[in-house]
């Protein structure tokens, strides 16, 4: 069987990375995502990462005395930046060829953001990770992923969390949470769910992206996602 989406983007939280650790990068766990990584990428699919920065600093946690919000958002950005370069280190190291793609220049670090280099590092099979946000305070990752996920022409994204999927409730505090199939982007937004900003749900409806939400925590979860199996939820039309 081949895969169901040959181009996508990966949205992974920084929490993610931090495993079981309340802060910070966890080698195991960085480890363990990239070989899931791999197992995908090794089925021919061109591959795009978005990564989040909670695990080493959350903008809407800051101390509002101290650091203003524009510039909390800035440092979130910075903070991608770490967890992209630790991405990539942890990928290459599995012998995977990757490139490090920044909304801001950092051009010690790694590459400037420019669309058709992108798109070429994809078609040559290169897993492309992008950092540093949207470039701009008060946009989340997520609508980062939006917007790259359009700009590279990716046919869904794939948004990991450690729950298999949206549910009526958080299913951690309550057992009679229902998960949903399918939602419509409409559904997402009218029923307030959380699972993504509202921006970046937005752009996803207005041009046409599938959204899949996954518990990346499971083992060869992803695989099966990519190839059109396991338990999930697809927000589309």
């Amino acid at each position: 069987m081949k895969p169901i989406y040959k181009r996508f983007v990966l949205k992974l939280s920084g929490e993610a990375l931090q495993g079981e650790q309340k802060f910070g990068i966890n080698s195991d766990a960085i480890v363990s995502i990239a070989k899931e990584i791999k197992d995908v990428w090794q089925l021919g699919c061109e591959i795009g990462i978005v990564l989040g920065a909670g695990n080493i600093y959350r903008g809407n946690t800051r101390d509002r005395k101290i650091i203003d919000p524009v510039t909390a958002d800035y440092m979130g950005m910075l903070a991608t930046v770490i967890n992209g370069l630790a991405m990539q280190n942890t990928l290459e190291k599995l012998g995977l060829e990757t490139r490090v793609q920044s909304a801001f220049d950092m051009k010690q670090f790694c590459e400037m953001y420019i669309r058709r280099r992108a798109i070429r590092h994809l078609e040559k099979k290169r897993i492309v990770i992008f950092v540093g946000g949207t470039g701009n305070p008060y946009f989340t990752t997520d609508t980062a992923a939006a917007l790259k996920a359009i700009e590279i022409g990716a046919e869904v994204i794939l948004k990991a969390t450690k729950v298999d999927g949206i549910y009526s409730a958080d299913p951690n505090l309550d057992p009679s949470a229902k998960r949903y199939n399918i939602l419509s982007y409409m559904d997402v937004l009218q029923k307030r769910l959380k699972i993504m900003d509202s921006s970046a749900i937005s752009l996803c409806m207005d041009n046409h992206i599938p959204i899949v939400v996954f518990n990346l925590f499971r083992k060869g979860n992803l695989k099966k996602i990519v190839m059109g199996k396991g338990i999930k939820t697809t927000v589309k039309e």
